[in-house]
């Protein structure tokens, strides 16, 4: 097992030396910081002088028992996880011991590997339970406003800030919900354009007919209707950012005239042959593979290369570890403070869950089930039960492997749209999907 990232405190409590001088060795082997108490009034004393983030006590000892240690640890010591070991197994002492407060429950003889589980799960739950608590209170991580700590982060990060040192044309790419906007309003704050706009747009939500016209404006009388000119997005960015979101939705004609603009940084309005200098950077986003549209011929070769200068890819949410914690509290934080009530307290089993949950909808789709347990749950405690149907266990749920793919789509549509509270244009977003394909999915399914 590879150490810790950091030395995790462990207190072995036991009135036998040889059992305490084999859980030591083993423990600090693995490295643990460890400390020992032959009895539980020694313990105590260390616990009130020595910060301790895991206690292995013995079940039965001399004048004060471990259940009495337990109970004094889990009354007195919140940030302490317990594991009690007892060479008298029984259901009663597994129950009086749980019911105490302790975690885990470790009968005698015990294996090595049985032994460092049972120190994993406890101390799996602590951190779980610290993130969940430390999380809103934490100062972000990342440039402006970005929350995360892991590593997968943390190189993003590092890339936003290469990228807003250069005006090379940045490209975007991760799926849908994991916050590429976010990444590409990071990287123009960051930059010498910070005071200059920033302008996001949507190439996949304009009609085609209207998106030449939307991105470099139009003179008065280019077409019917345009009764007085009108500049367009990139006149609008004019020294700062224009983000080119969903950038592989655009048509083969759009992407001729996009390339003309990232050669020449020239703009024509709509109605006139004039070109127009602009001076703006560059920043698209997908969360398609471009590189695959290309060799299917539905996206320029030589439009793909002048996007990928810089590429920076954000990853799913189900690969970015305990930044899930960080970003529950700082939704729980954000949403209870426009409904002007408690910040809500998530249990230990709804953190759980939460953390197992494959995300599908990525950062968006936390962000979404969070505003709506804040508004719907009574009370400011967040336990499983009230977690959507799609998120808890259930034993009457098929796993999957007895199903046709028409039912696990269906089930997964019904999950999604769950999610977003029946938003059918985020839903159509996480699915990859547009709105009709959607709801001609639906229509499928009611009438099978």
């Amino acid at each position: 097992m590879p150490e810790p990232e950091k030395q995790e405190r462990i207190l072995v409590v036991d009135d036998s030396p040889v059992t305490v001088e084999v859980l030591r060795r083993n423990l600090t082997a693995q490295g643990y910081l460890v400390f020992s108490a032959s009895g539980v009034e020694e313990a105590i004393r260390i616990l009130e002088e020595t910060p301790v983030d895991l206690v292995i006590t013995d079940y039965k000892m001399p004048k004060i028992t471990g259940t009495d240690l337990v109970r004094h640890v889990r009354e007195n010591f919140a940030d302490t996880e317990i594991v009690m070991i007892t060479g008298y197994a029984s259901v009663e002492g597994a129950v009086e011991a749980m019911k105490a407060g302790a975690a885990e429950y470790l009968p005698k003889p015990f294996t090595d590997e049985e032994l460092f589980t049972a120190v994993r799960r406890g101390l799996d739950r602590l951190r779980t339970r610290r993130g969940a608590r430390t999380g809103a209170g934490a100062k972000p991580a990342g440039p402006q406003g970005l929350i995360a700590e892991s590593d997968v982060m943390g190189r993003v990060f590092h890339s936003i800030v290469k990228a807003s040192r250069t005006p090379a044309t940045v490209l975007i790419t991760g799926e849908s919900g994991t916050g590429k906007e976010l990444v590409a309003r990071a990287i123009h704050y960051e930059s010498p354009r910070a005071s200059a706009p920033f302008v996001p747009v949507n190439c996949g939500g304009i009609p085609e007919g209207l998106l030449e016209s939307e991105l470099f404006g139009y003179v008065k009388g280019a077409f019917t209707g345009a009764s007085e000119s009108r500049a367009g997005f990139f006149a609008t960015a004019e020294g700062g950012t224009i983000f080119l979101d969903e950038i592989s939705e655009t048509s083969a004609s759009m992407q001729v005239k996009l390339l003309r603009v990232l050669q020449t940084k020239e703009i024509c309005m709509v109605g006139t042959s004039r070109p127009r200098k602009v001076d703006v950077a560059i920043v698209a986003a997908t969360n398609k593979n471009l590189l695959g549209l290309v060799k299917k011929g539905s996206f320029r070769e030589d439009l793909f290369y002048r996007l990928n200068v810089i590429t920076i890819t954000v990853p799913p949410l189900r690969e970015r570890g305990d930044d899930i914690l960080l970003l529950i509290n700082h939704f729980g934080t954000k949403f209870s403070k426009e409904l002007n009530q408690p910040v809500p307290r998530f249990t230990d089993g709804a953190l759980r869950v939460l953390k197992r949950y494959h995300w599908p909808g990525n950062v968006r789709e936390l962000e979404n089930l969070v505003q709506r347990l804040v508004v719907m749950t009574e009370g400011d405690v967040i336990d499983v039960p009230v977690l959507p149907p799609y998120l808890r266990f259930s034993a009457v749920r098929g796993s999957g492997v007895d199903r046709t793919l028409a039912e696990v789509e269906a089930e997964h549509i019904r999950n999604v749209l769950a999610s977003v509270g029946g938003n059918k244009t985020r839903a159509a977003e996480i699915l990859g999907i547009d709105r009709k394909t959607l709801r001609e999915k639906q229509k499928k399914q009611e009438a099978t």
